[in-house]
């Protein structure tokens, strides 16, 4: 959920356009592609209201992100290791602890790394 309480949906397969809900309209729309397109990966919301996403399923380690008053997506760095099915948790001075996880051939990875996200 953004700060102005819309919802951002992103990620899927190939065929899925990333898009805003407002529940307060019951509306839908299309927003700026996340690219690549990703699944297994996290979204994290960030202290100035940008949103940061962080790996996935056959990715590598992007690391992008979303300016919902703008509607567009920024890469903005890369991980350490390729992840999916990792967490990612916002820690008081605003970085972001990104954990555990697997790689791309499913081994499991018991490993950490700190993103810096430049929002």
């Amino acid at each position: 959920m953004l700060p102005d309480r819309r919802v951002l949906i992103a990620g899927g397969d190939s065929n899925f356009s990333e898009a805003l809900y407002d529940p307060a309209s019951g509306t839908w729309s299309a927003t700026g592609n996340l690219s690549p397109a990703r699944y297994y990966h996290t979204a994290t919301l960030l202290p100035g209201g940008n949103v940061m996403v962080a790996g996935g399923y056959f990715v590598g380690v992007n690391v992008q992100l979303y300016d919902p008053r703008s509607g567009t997506w920024t890469e903005t760095g890369s991980l350490a290791t390729e992840r999916q099915h990792h967490t990612a948790t916002l820690l008081p001075d605003g970085k972001v602890l990104i954990a555990g996880g697997a790689d791309n051939n499913f081994n499991a990875l018991a490993s950490a790394e700190l993103g810096v996200p430049l929002e």
